[in-house]
């Protein structure tokens, strides 16, 4: 399924997903309805400072300063592990901010990621009031219809996800390693696009799209990327297929989690920021896919799921925004032609094969297109 842009859309602007996802980089917090103002965070290498630890139900303003010497993130989790709201890729110095729709009253917890690795520094955080709070969306008719499309979306990709991943593991539960690399992006693909949603269920994001990188934090090395180094670096190995069948279980539990999840239409413009986010932190660096390659794959499909996002708030950005919209398309369609430079055939060069001054070319394209974006939660939560 994807969602029709109206003919002044550059690129295929199409929609989006997840749980509230990062913001738009500011050197401080602006007020909001959530509270008397942003909530300033101090995160830094031993220590996650979250000025306040209550606000009333609604939208919920977070301004997260870095102070240590890592990168750092911040997260808030629902009581049931779920994410609702993150903003990553916070470099020591820099000051983002994001805003979440916490409606429901209730005890959450905020988190600091040092490293961006690992549980986080913890706090309950509580939000108290009336669970029929609105939040600053309110009940505009746009903003529902685009949450009804994006929901629809997601339901779809998700299908799409499960279907792809069985003929993924398929292959490599039959030892056919050909088969089975030429599935791998594909599968991985739907994943990529609505990953905001798809990784906010607790332990199945580290289990399904964990690096090697898990095992420093005492988790098993499964899922795609473990599938991935033994088709590319180890050939398979005794247990392959038996991960094969927990990816399909675990794949299994996210899309019936994600078929059924209810957002709301600030978590669709975190999300279009998130997704880039995503592409800044992973795939242009090439650490993603360090041993298949297939990065711009994956850089393709977070960009597609950022595009579908804007897609679905489209008409409200129109009236809210046009000239931000416009910005946007416009920025939108440098990042396609980018991308298009890299094509082969049916999908794209291996991400080795690229030149230090094309993955440059990228990143700036890509933070060009970011800074745009990072506006369109602003212009949603007013």
């Amino acid at each position: 399924m994807r969602i029709t842009p109206a003919p002044a859309v550059l690129g295929a602007a199409l929609l989006l997903g997840l749980t509230a996802c990062g913001g738009s980089d500011s050197d401080e917090g602006t007020p909001g309805s959530g509270g008397a103002g942003a909530i300033k965070v101090e995160a830094s290498d031993t220590d996650c400072k979250v000025a306040r630890t209550e606000a009333p139900a609604g939208t919920v303003e977070f301004a997260v300063t870095n102070k240590g010497s890592q990168v750092n993130e911040f997260y808030v989790y629902a009581k049931d592990g779920r994410v609702v709201g993150e903003v990553e890729n916070i470099t020591p110095g820099l000051t983002r901010s994001f805003k979440v729709e916490l409606t429901e009253p209730g005890t959450y917890e905020t988190a600091c990621k040092p490293g961006m690795k690992g549980e986080g520094i913890r706090a309950d955080f509580t939000v108290t009031g009336s669970s029929s709070a609105t939040g600053a969306a309110g009940s505009d008719e746009k903003l529902a219809a685009a949450v009804a499309a994006y929901e629809k979306y997601v339901a779809h990709e998700a299908d799409e996800l499960l279907e792809n991943t069985e003929a993924f593991t398929a292959a490599v539960k039959a030892g056919d390693v050909a088969r089975a690399k030429s599935l791998y992006a594909k599968a991985r693909g739907p994943w990529e696009e609505i990953e905001p949603v798809a990784e906010s269920f607790g332990d199945l994001d580290p289990k399904i799209d964990g690096r090697e990188d898990v095992v420093e934090e005492g988790m098993a090395f499964t899922g795609y990327h473990r599938l991935e180094k033994d088709l590319w670096k180890d050939g398979l190995q005794k247990d392959s297929g038996a991960v094969a069948d927990q990816l399909l279980a675990d794949v299994e539990q996210v899309v019936a989690k994600a078929k059924a999840v209810e957002l709301n239409p600030l978590q669709l413009a975190n999300g279009s920021k998130a997704l880039l986010d995503e592409m800044a932190t992973g795939k242009v660096t090439g650490e993603e896919e360090r041993y298949s390659h297939t990065d711009l794959y994956d850089f393709a499909a977070n960009f597609e799921g950022s595009k579908q996002a804007v897609a679905a708030l489209r008409p409200a950005l129109q009236e809210r925004d046009p000239e931000l919209l416009k910005a946007i398309d416009a920025r939108f369609a440098d990042l396609d032609a980018e991308l298009d430079r890299h094509r082969t055939g049916d999908g794209f060069v291996a991400y080795t094969q690229l030149s230090d001054a094309q993955v440059k070319q990228l990143t700036v394209t890509l933070d060009a297109v970011s800074e745009q974006v990072a506006k369109v939660a602003g212009v949603v939560a007013a």
